[in-house]
C-alpha cells in the first residue's frame, strides 16, 4: 500500500499513477488529513486492500506534500552507518544517538528549499512512519508498529549544529524546508527487502551518497525497541534513521549546497524527492 498527501488529501496511489481520495472513496470512514490517518491505520489497511484496483484522478507530483506533514514527535537517529561514523572521526556507537528535527522544519517531496547560509549539508535517510502506539516493544515485533517507509533529507547547517558550547543538533536541523519527505509513505509489504533498500542522493546529476540500509548498525526494529523502552511512540511519529556515508562536512575540502541546484533523494522501491534549492536569507547567515 502506498499513502501520499496530494493538495493536503490523503490519497492511495496505484501503479498506474492515479490516486483515490481517501476521504471520498471511503464514504467518510477515513479522514481527508494525511495526519489524522495514522490513528486509523490498521483498519485503512483492511479497507485499502479491498479498495478498487484502479484510482479516479490522475496524481499531479508537483501537488505532492509530506506523507506525515504534523507529526506529535520526531526522532532522528546520528552515527548509524559505520562508514559515516569513520568519516565524522567517531568511533562505531554502542547505542543510538538520539536527537530531533522540529516538525515545523517538514515540506514535501517537490517543494523548494531556501537555503539560510553557505554551510548546509546533505543527508540522505530511510525513514520510517509508526502506525500502531509502542510502549516496551520487544525487537522481534519492531515491524508491527511501523505504518510504512519513505525518503527523507536530514538537512543540516553545520555553522549552527557545531556551535559551542555545546552542539545545538536539533536547531542546526530544523530551518524551514530542512526536512523533505516522500513521495509517499510504502507499506514494508510492498518493498522487496526491508531490511536491505538501496538508498542515496545526487546534485544536478553528480552522486554524493550511496548506500545500503542493511548496514544500519541499528536496524528499523532495534530503533523502534530501543526507542519505545524510554518513551512512547505514537501513532503518524517518524524516524530518520541515519546517513550513509558522503555527507558535504566530511570530505576533504568541504563541500555544502549551493542555491540554483537541485538535490535528488531515493531509496529504492520507495521513490525519489526532488528539491530546488535556491538562496535566501536566514538566521544562519555569517553564523
Amino acid at each position: 500500500m502506498r499513502i501520499a498527501n496530494v493538495a493536503g488529501r490523503a490519497t492511495l496511489l496505484h501503479q498506474d499513477g492515479t490516486g483515490l481520495d481517501v476521504a471520498k472513496a471511503s464514504d467518510g470512514r477515513f479522514p481527508s488529513d494525511p495526519q489524522a490517518l495514522f490513528e486509523h491505520w490498521d483498519a485503512l489497511r483492511d479497507w485499502a486492500a479491498g479498495a478498487a484496483p484502479g484510482g479516479d484522478f490522475a496524481v499531479d507530483d508537483t501537488q505532492l506534500g509530506a506523507p506525515t506533514p504534523a507529526p506529535r514527535q520526531v526522532f532522528a537517529i546520528g552515527l548509524n552507518y559505520a562508514e559515516h561514523a569513520s568519516e565524522a572521526r567517531f568511533a562505531r556507537p554502542d547505542s543510538p544517538p538520539v536527537f530531533t528535527k522540529f516538525p515545523t522544519s517538514i515540506t514535501g517531496p517537490r517543494s523548494a528549499v531556501r537555503l539560510p547560509s553557505a554551510s548546509v549539508d546533505w543527508e540522505v535517510e530511510l525513514v520510517v512512519a509508526i502506525g500502531r502506539t509502542a510502549i516496551g516493544v520487544a525487537e522481534s515485533d519492531g515491524w508491527s508498529h511501523v505504518a510504512g517507509l519513505m525518503v527523507g533529507q536530514d538537512l543540516s547547517e553545520r555553522a549552527v549544529q557545531l556551535a559551542g558550547p555545546i552542539p545545538q543538533f536539533s536547531l542546526g536541523k530544523s530551518f524551514p524546508g530542512f526536512a523533505p519527505l516522500g513521495p509517499a509513505l510504502v507499506t514494508a509489504d510492498d518493498v522487496a527487502d526491508p531490511d536491505d533498500l538501496e538508498l542515496g542522493c545526487a546534485v544536478d546529476g553528480e552522486v554524493l551518497q550511496r548506500g545500503r540500509t542493511g548496514d544500519l548498525i541499528f536496524s528499523v526494529p532495534e530503533l523502534v525497541a530501543r526507542l519505545s523502552a524510554v518513551c512512547p511512540l505514537l501513532p503518524g511519529d517518524i524516524i530518520f534513521t541515519g546517513t550513509p556515508s558522503g555527507v558535504g562536512m566530511a570530505r576533504d575540502p568541504q563541500r555544502f549546497l549551493v542555491p540554483g541546484t537541485t538535490l535528488v533523494s531515493h531509496v529504492a522501491g520507495l521513490g525519489e524527492l526532488r528539491n530546488e534549492l535556491v538562496g535566501g536569507q536566514g538566521a544562519a547567515d555569517g553564523a
